[in-house]
């Protein structure tokens, strides 16, 4: 397997992600792409768009909503399915227990975005644009994009 990595991605933080392509042996290159962050050789039409935690996957959402909306929607123009992977770790396990989470902005803004609220947002994107999400520990990220990529997934939404 080759693995494409976005120019956007800083080296500093996927230092640990790039070890384990290395360890597993997995080939890896460093070149813009037009969605997402990484993308295998092997189903050009899979993505992963890593988030760092629920923080900047909310940030997106939120504060970013018409360019992450843009992104998504020329994904399903050029046929891309996308997996949104936030490395959130904790009790942070599926898109269920969002629901649950404390958005440490709440401290500062009552006007913060809450857990229920982003769970809200991201299923609507879910089934709007059919992006899938999936949660991981830091230490994990690596191995779960070589998962990822490499299960051939197909799009699932309703629009191909």
């Amino acid at each position: 397997m080759t693995i494409q990595i976005d120019s956007r991605e800083k080296p500093k933080a996927i230092q640990k992600i790039l070890a384990d392509f290395d360890k597993t042996g997995i080939n890896h290159f460093v070149s813009k792409l037009p969605v997402g962050d990484y993308m295998s050789f092997d189903n050009p039409r899979l993505v992963i768009d890593r988030k760092q935690s629920l923080q900047e996957l909310c940030s997106n959402v939120c504060q970013q909503h018409k360019r992450f909306r843009a992104e998504l929607i020329r994904a399903q123009e050029i046929g891309i399915h996308v997996v949104l992977l936030c490395e959130h770790g904790g009790r942070i396990r599926s898109l269920e227990d969002v629901k649950a989470w404390v958005n440490p902005r709440l401290k500062t803004s009552p006007m913060a975005v809450s857990g229920e609220r982003l769970y809200k947002i991201l299923s609507t994107m879910q089934k709007t644009y059919g992006v899938e999400i999936e949660f991981c520990r830091k230490q994990d990220t690596g191995k779960r994009i070589i998962e990822i990529l490499g299960e051939g997934r197909e799009r699932n939404d309703c629009r191909s």
